[in-house]
């Protein structure tokens, strides 16, 4: 089946989403989503492109990016060549990291710009990962507000600017914004992907533990890493509960990692 043609933006501004493949975490630890910053900011050398939002989930990646002197294909092409490079090389993989091409759509007007930015940033919040979209530290939330550490990477002026020239107005008026509830629809993982069957889960389970070199898990005593559980909710879509009953764990301490 041939691939559908992109839409190409008016405005040049553009929602892109970079999926795990077969829902697999394409960030296995912090430094994992630091580098991918880190090849973002490079590949942004000379205007080839403006990032005003992020947010790094463990399987997947939303973006909000204005094409600069390159087009969007080729800047995606850019940062998903090396990252994968990056990542294969560190644990020893081979094979496609991403599902299929990265999927984008357009963002032609002003209110949808704020609207995708809030809706970016409430990814975490949607997902139960934290409460406030301030405590999540992979998004571009904290960048508009803080010198933080990845503000470098941002272009901030074009969000800001849709609030007030004031700088001190826009942040107050940035800051209620992002916090308000929405009902807006962007593209995202799928919403309604249903839970694994209990039974496959279960072998899956044992299998992601051989691979780490684990035989089994029967006397509640095998130390299981947080990155394994997040990933094993990545896989099978189960609730907390039905994760600890599966893995021996505490529920309240799954509930912990899923949303750390």
């Amino acid at each position: 089946m041939p691939r559908q043609q992109r839409i190409k933006s008016d405005s040049g501004y553009y929602h892109i989403m970079l999926r795990g493949n077969e829902r697999s975490n394409i960030f296995k630890d912090d430094e994992d989503k630091r580098r991918f910053m880190e090849t973002m900011f490079e590949k942004k050398d000379r205007d080839r492109f403006y990032l005003h939002a992020f947010c790094l989930m463990d399987n997947h990646v939303h973006l909000m990016l204005r094409e600069g002197v390159e087009d969007v294909a080729t800047v995606m092409k850019r940062i998903t060549v090396s990252y994968v490079y990056y990542f294969n090389k560190k644990y020893k993989r081979v094979g496609h990291l991403f599902q299929d091409r990265y999927k984008s759509e357009t963002v032609e007007q002003d209110k949808h710009l704020l609207a995708l930015a809030r809706y970016i940033h409430q990814n975490p919040v949607k997902a139960g990962m934290v409460e406030k979209a301030a405590d999540y530290r992979w998004s571009s939330y904290s960048c508009y507000l803080n010198d933080d550490y990845f503000s470098k990477m941002l272009d901030t002026e074009t969000i800001l600017g849709l609030f007030s020239e004031n700088k001190e107005v826009a942040f107050k008026r940035y800051k209620a914004y992002m916090n308000e509830e929405s009902d807006e629809t962007f593209m995202d993982l799928e919403e309604k992907i249903e839970a694994m069957d209990e039974k496959e889960a279960k072998e899956l389970f044992q299998k992601m533990l051989m691979d780490q070199g684990i035989e089994n898990k029967t006397d509640g005593k095998v130390q299981i890493s947080e990155g394994l559980i997040k990933e094993f909710r990545g896989k099978t879509n189960l609730s907390a509960r039905r994760i600890a009953a599966i893995t021996g764990l505490n529920k309240d301490k799954v509930n912990r990692i899923l949303k750390s």
